[in-house]
């Protein structure tokens, strides 16, 4: 939803304030579908909003569920023509999973395509289309708010967090970025707790050096899967630019700034980054008591990598265990959809 220039348009019409609020709670908070549900408004009022700021930035291509249900993933047509996609993850109530059930995270797209060219990842290898309005980031987090809202339950039919881990590197979209982590965490929209929100960067370290500035207490996530820059740099281009030596002092800077824990993604690629001398590299580079590390599986998206095997996994989590580092196996979602880390292409598995 196109919030920022709607309020805009109101006070160019010379709206009180208070009409601004009212539009908020129809749109974030009563999740309307169409401008004629706003009965708060005048019909008039109504007519003129429809005309220039629809309630969906883009369409629904196609929507696609996982086996076990607990994904749900949804390509994007945007009005230009370009592809994107988002997932919704619900942690189901199971056994393995009882702190997170009935809860849901959407991740989200910040751009149409990437720049990365990350070998690991379907999205880098199409190419970057285009950055998203934060509008269309919103509007992705808007839809699976109106797709749940049918549920019978309140705690399972609402959104508890927000993950910008979809296509596209957010810091190479900053300004949209931060502008829809503004408006997610709006008290009289959407109301997401700050908290509740996080972005995952593939080091891009002007951009953390200016986040740590932000003063938003949202969780920052780094793409590293390397612990040197011989094996980062041939999995990701961008350490050519932004080296580990650089990535890790920006890190730093932003804990000193803000006292908040950093995640680390890692993915396990077979004879890549798997060996037990990875792991212990690996924790000599995390030496922050505020560092943790996510552990991945990798997820295949063509080419030549393959996932490390289930026992090399389970060594290099003991590994870090027995050096003291903070870490957890991060659970997959939607592999079967072709909606998991690294798998999002625009493309629905089988049509």
């Amino acid at each position: 939803m196109d919030i920022i220039n709607l309020g805009k348009f109101l006070k160019g019409k010379g709206e009180k304030d208070y009409r601004l609020k009212q539009i908020k709670k129809a749109v974030f908070v009563d999740l309307i579908n169409k401008w004629d549900e706003a009965t708060t408004l005048s019909k008039e009022l109504r007519e003129e909003i429809k005309k220039e700021f629809p309630i969906l930035s883009m369409d629904v291509f196609s929507l696609v569920e996982s086996k076990n249900k607990d994904s749900t993933k949804s390509v994007f047509k945007l009005k230009d023509g370009n592809i994107m996609e988002a997932v919704l993850m619900k942690h189901l109530n199971t056994k393995d999973d009882e702190t997170k059930s009935g809860r849901n995270t959407v991740c989200v797209s910040s751009q149409a395509g990437c720049a990365m060219n990350c070998d690991f990842c379907a999205t880098g290898k199409k190419g970057l289309k285009r950055s998203l309005t934060s509008e269309e980031v919103i509007d992705q987090v808007l839809f699976f708010a109106r797709f749940l809202r049918p549920s019978t339950s309140d705690v399972e039919g609402r959104i508890n967090n927000v993950v910008f881990m979809g296509m596209g590197e957010p810091f190479l979209n900053y300004d949209n970025t931060i502008e829809a982590i503004r408006i997610l965490n709006d008290k009289d929209g959407f109301n997401l707790g700050i908290r509740h929100i996080s972005v995952s960067t593939c080091g891009i370290t002007p951009a953390i050096e200016k986040f740590a500035d932000e003063n938003l207490q949202v969780n920052l996530a780094i793409s590293l899967h390397a612990s040197n820059d011989e094996t980062r740099a041939k999995l990701m281009p961008i350490n050519k630019t932004y080296p580990l030596t650089d990535l890790m002092k920006a890190v730093d800077n932003y804990i000193k700034k803000t006292n908040r824990k950093v995640m680390f993604e890692y993915l396990l690629i077979d004879g890549i980054n798997d060996s037990e001398d990875d792991a212990r590299k690996l924790a000599k580079l995390m030496k922050n008591s505020l560092y943790h590390v996510n552990l991945i599986k990798y997820h295949d998206v063509g080419g030549d990598l393959k996932p490390s095997s289930q026992a090399k996994r389970t060594k290099f989590f003991d590994t870090l265990k027995k050096l003291g580092v903070s870490v957890t196996f991060r659970v997959s979602f939607g592999e079967d959809i072709l909606a998991a880390c690294g798998q999002l292409a625009g493309t629905v598995k089988g049509v």
